[in-house]
């Protein structure tokens, strides 16, 4: 949530500052001086702006994906741990002939400094 708040007031400081600076003028020299053309200042800073979000995200999106594929397996995991461990309690209990009630598991606020 506070992602998203600061990207919010970077994208309005910046739409601010674009709206800002739309009347100032700047030539820009393309290839060593062969070629020149005069714009707004705003759309060199805003293109640069775009293009470092672009850059950013080529970036990110790749640990991510990773992430969430990871992030499966080990759920994946986890729920055929948890099926062998029902399965075995079951078998426990048919070993030894009586059913036995949960054990509650103790949490960690059970536990406190005194």
């Amino acid at each position: 949530m506070t992602r998203l708040i600061l990207i919010g007031i970077v994208v309005l400081l910046s739409l601010a500052f674009f709206l800002q600076n739309q009347e100032q003028e700047v030539t820009l020299r393309y290839f060593f001086g062969l070629l020149e053309a005069s714009t707004p200042i705003y759309k060199p800073i805003m293109a640069g702006f775009l293009i470092g979000l672009l850059v950013a995200a080529i970036l990110l999106f790749p640990p991510w994906i990773r992430g969430r594929i990871d992030l499966r397996r080990k759920t994946k995991a986890l729920q055929e741990a948890e099926s062998n461990l029902e399965r075995l309690r079951q078998s426990l209990e048919k070993m030894s002939g009586r059913t036995h009630a949960p054990i509650p598991m103790e949490s960690s606020r059970d536990f406190t400094d005194e």
